[in-house]
């Protein structure tokens, strides 16, 4: 153990440079509640996404690095806003005008518009519950609702109450003038139609506890700060919350740059000490833009895990989070094969390279040790299927049985998803874009000498035999680069302008098959 954890504290990999600050910051403040909390936060208004997780896989990472290098025990906390005023009808429920009819009211005073639960808010809380089991994440769950309704945030709210004006004067900076002049951390739940109020808080009463308001009819109306009477607003709830639970981590966007640094001057102001942060940089799409639920521009996680395996979504999120990432369609084959590469060279590695090596933590440790096929990947499995214009798996699995004997879906489940996926991304996005292109006369004269060797080829020549004369036959014919080589097959034969190792592929789609396609080309 000892030496695994001098060899991991060591690694430059990031989930363990945040593990050793959080390490730090527990050795000069051990935590009184007994274990370090990691915590992740989620609004329930709309559906878990990908941004919901990328939060929990990688302060997941981080706890993971964490318990490798100390004894401490840990916990991280799931935490629901569920107790936030519903501003506007999502547009993915049913039942939306009952929804409207409740606007304003706390999620979990909502009825479920689906018909399943004893709220909206409880609904939403079952899907996040659903969506990060299905992932295997061990956490707690926590309801704002719950904490504040049962006591568990008294003691500082009541603490917010007395130091009213400094949290008020931490927040105002950033405010226009207007807001800035009836803002209160404050929200009171209305005693007549139980929403959530923006509304001016006429006085505060610390030794009663209370706060005076005027109602939605313009009456005035006095209700305590605890028990549940009063939501707080979102900067100062968020540093409350960091006070009352003794959060040690949560990471955030960069768009909640300005709100971290103001909710940890709150937390001071109520006698906290801030959490360790990491800030990462956002997910942008196709054109650059940031991505946002409310455009649904970007990629869905369900429409990742369509065409990819869930390995290779965590190895894109894995990768620096201070970094922004372009997340589209065209980012997934790219790491579906990065991850297989990364998992295959792992056990080649000495022990210093195995721990920064992404797959390593992606799986705390205890990576699968099923492989594919040797010269299988995502990106040769999109080939083949262009080529044989595959619909159906069972299309593919006749030429890969017959590559590597023994493979089938029962006996190498892995690749079974693999495939299902590759067909799936062919005919969404490879099939669609496909433009094939006659030879050039110096390209005729190459492929031209290809199909005489492979004619003479005998019957199961390996791949790396076809990959060297490939590239010997480039070689001959005076290609300025190889690279020009390499796409003229790929833009001639497949009708696309990047491809796989074209040995390998001429392996497993077969020498008789590629004869025919080359020829067929040359005919052109």
């Amino acid at each position: 153990m000892a030496d695994e954890r001098e060899l991991l504290a060591s690694s430059k990999a990031w989930p363990v440079t945040e593990a050793l600050r959080l390490l730090e910051r527990v050795k000069r403040r051990p935590p009184e509640k007994g274990f370090v909390l990691f915590e992740t936060g989620y609004g329930p208004s709309g559906l878990p996404h990908i941004g919901t997780f990328a939060e929990v896989f990688r302060t997941t990472l981080i706890r993971h690095a964490f318990r490798r290098l100390s004894d401490l025990p840990t916990e991280l906390y799931a935490f629901s806003d569920d107790m936030d005023g519903l501003r506007k009808v999502p547009d993915n429920v049913p039942n939306k005008e009952m929804v409207a009819a409740h606007l304003g009211q706390p999620l979990t005073s909502i009825p479920d518009p689906f018909g399943t639960h004893e709220s909206f808010g409880a609904h939403m809380n079952a899907r996040l519950r659903a969506f990060l089991d299905a992932f295997g994440f061990g956490y707690t769950f926590k309801s704002s609702t719950e904490c504040y309704r049962s006591g568990v945030f008294d003691r500082v709210l009541l603490t917010a109450l007395e130091r009213h004006e400094q949290i008020v004067k931490a927040v105002t900076p950033i405010l226009g003038q207007e807001r800035a002049s009836t803002y209160s951390p404050f929200l009171p739940l209305s005693p007549k139609t139980g929403r959530v109020l923006q509304a001016r808080i006429e006085e505060t009463r610390p030794e009663a506890g209370t706060v005076v308001f005027r109602d939605e009819d313009g009456t005035l109306a006095e209700v305590p700060v605890t028990g549940g009477h009063c939501k707080m607003q979102w900067r100062a709830d968020w540093a409350m919350r960091w006070t009352a639970l003794e959060v040690d981590y949560e990471m955030s966007g960069k768009d909640l740059t300005d709100s971290v640094r103001i909710g940890s001057q709150i937390c001071r102001v109520l006698g906290g000490t801030p959490p360790e942060n990491l800030t990462y940089e956002l997910f942008l799409d196709e054109q650059g833009e940031k991505i946002s639920k409310s455009k649904g521009n970007g990629l869905t996680i369900e429409e990742w895990l369509r065409y990819a395996t869930p390995e290779s979504l965590e190895l894109f999120l894995y990768k620096d989070p201070k970094k922004a990432k372009r997340l589209y369609f065209d980012v997934i084959p790219r790491h579906v094969d990065e991850y297989e590469q990364l998992l295959e060279s792992l056990p080649r590695q000495e022990p210093e390279q195995r721990l920064t090596n992404p797959v390593w933590h992606i799986h705390d440790g205890n990576p699968p040790t099923d492989r594919l096929p040797a010269g299988l990947s995502y990106a040769m499995l999109l080939n083949l299927a262009s080529v044989v214009n595959a619909d159906d798996p069972a299309v593919l699995w006749g030429f890969i049985s017959r590559y590597a004997p023994g493979a089938s879906p029962e006996t190498s489940p892995r690749l079974a998803a693999l495939v299902e996926r590759a067909v799936a991304y062919y005919r969404d996005f490879v099939r669609p874009a496909k433009r094939y292109r006659e030879p050039t006369g110096q390209e005729r004269a190459a492929l031209d000498e290809l199909l005489r060797f492979l004619r003479g080829v005998p019957e199961g020549a390996d791949g790396e035999t076809i990959q060297h004369e490939v590239y010997e036959i480039g070689k001959r014919h005076a290609f300025a680069n190889l690279r020009d080589w390499f796409r003229a097959l790929y833009e001639t034969l497949l009708g696309t302008s990047q491809g796989p190792r074209m040995g390998s592929f001429i392996a497993l789609y077969g020498l008789e098959n590629s004869r025919r396609l080359i020829a067929e080309a040359l005919a052109a």
